[in-house]
């Protein structure tokens, strides 16, 4: 998939089912499903970036 700039995740399909692993993968629905919630909060690039990186931690 390569490198996915954080403002596009929330455009993602999600996969069908979540893998639940320790770092959970861009597709996975509970992080496309965080990325949409912050979406239109017109956050910077950096502030995605890190909102990205905790939703894919949890």
């Amino acid at each position: 998939m390569g490198k996915v700039k954080a403002s596009k995740v929330a455009g993602l399909k999600p996969k069908k089912k979540c893998c639940r692993k320790k770092t959970r993968c861009l597709k996975c629905p509970v992080v496309v499903m965080r990325m949409k919630k912050v979406e239109n909060d017109g956050l910077s690039k950096k502030e995605l970036r890190k909102y990205l990186d905790k939703a894919r931690a949890a």
